[in-house]
C-alpha cells in the first residue's frame, strides 16, 4: 500500500474506533471488529473500500479454509459496522456468508471437580479466581473486572459491572468466596482491583492500572483442568450446583 492510501486507510480506521467506542462496544469487541478491518486490508494490500463482492467471496472464502466458523462470524460482523457506520454503504453482500448454526451446552464441572481445580492451584489469586468465577456463577472478565467499591459485606452481595448485554446485576456473595477475596486482597492490598495486574514487585503490585492477563487466566484454567484430568472446555464451564461450606479450608 503506498504512502498515499496507506494515510487514506489510517483515517478510516480511526473513524472506524471513534464509531465503535460512541455506540457503547465493549473492549474486546472493539479488538476483534478493528482486527477484521486491518486482516482483509493486508490480505489485499488495499483500503477495503476499494473491495468488490467478487473480492470479498474470494477472501472469505479463504478466511473458512483457515480459520474457524467462529473468526469468520466475527470478521463478517466486524466488516458489516464498517461497511455500515464508516463507508456509510450498502452491506448486503454478507448475506452471501452463512456460518452454520451450532447450539451446544456449556460443559458443567461438579463441586468436586471445582475443589479439584481449587486444590491443584498453586497461587493464591488462581485458587481466589476459581472460587470467586464458581461460586457466584461469574464469567471470566467479570471476575478479572471485580474491584473492591463491587464488595458489598453487609448484604453479602457483588455488583457486576456492564456484564453481559453491557447490564448491572447483583449476585449473592457466600461467606468462603467473601473470606478468599479479603485474603487475596490483604496479600495485595490494591486501592482498587481485586485482582490487580500481579507482575512486578508488591509496590508496583498496588499500583497497577490493569488486571490480571485475560489469556493468561485463561490458561491457568486450562493447565488446572488438565493437571486434575478434567476434560471440559474452559471458556465455556459452569459449577453444577451452589458452593457447599465443606471446602472452606482451601483458602
Amino acid at each position: 500500500m503506498n504512502p498515499k492510501e496507506q494515510k487514506r486507510f489510517d483515517r478510516l480506521y480511526a473513524k472506524h474506533l471513534r464509531a465503535l467506542k460512541l455506540q457503547g462496544y465493549s473492549e474486546s469487541t472493539i479488538d476483534v471488529y478493528a482486527r477484521a478491518v486491518r486482516r482483509v486490508s493486508e490480505h489485499f494490500d488495499c483500503v477495503p473500500d476499494k473491495l468488490g463482492e467478487d473480492q470479498l467471496a474470494e477472501y472469505f472464502s479463504a478466511l473458512i479454509d483457515s480459520h474457524s466458523w467462529s473468526t469468520v462470524r466475527v470478521d463478517r460482523n466486524g466488516l458489516q459496522f464498517f461497511w455500515a457506520e464508516v463507508l456509510k454503504r450498502d452491506w448486503q453482500w454478507v448475506e452471501m456468508i452463512k456460518p452454520p448454526q451450532v447450539r451446544s451446552l456449556p460443559d458443567v464441572l461438579s463441586v468436586s471437580e471445582v475443589e479439584q481445580l481449587i486444590g491443584a492451584a498453586r497461587k493464591l489469586r488462581y485458587r481466589v479466581f476459581v472460587l470467586a468465577t464458581y461460586s457466584m456463577g461469574l464469567r471470566l472478565s467479570e471476575t478479572l473486572a471485580l474491584e473492591v467499591s463491587d464488595i458489598d459485606a453487609a448484604r453479602r452481595r457483588v455488583h457486576i459491572r456492564r456484564g453481559k448485554g453491557h447490564k448491572d446485576r447483583l449476585v449473592p456473595l457466600p461467606e468462603l468466596t467473601y473470606q478468599g477475596l479479603r485474603a487475596l486482597w490483604a496479600k495485595h492490598r490494591h486501592p482498587r482491583l481485586l485482582f490487580p495486574n500481579p507482575v512486578g514487585s508488591p509496590e508496583r503490585i498496588r499500583e497497577a492500572s490493569t488486571h490480571m492477563d485475560r489469556g493468561g487466566t485463561q490458561q491457568a484454567v486450562k493447565a488446572l483442568l488438565a493437571d486434575c484430568g478434567i476434560k471440559k472446555r474452559s471458556r465455556s464451564i459452569h459449577c453444577a450446583t451452589a458452593w457447599p461450606p465443606i471446602c472452606s479450608s482451601r483458602v
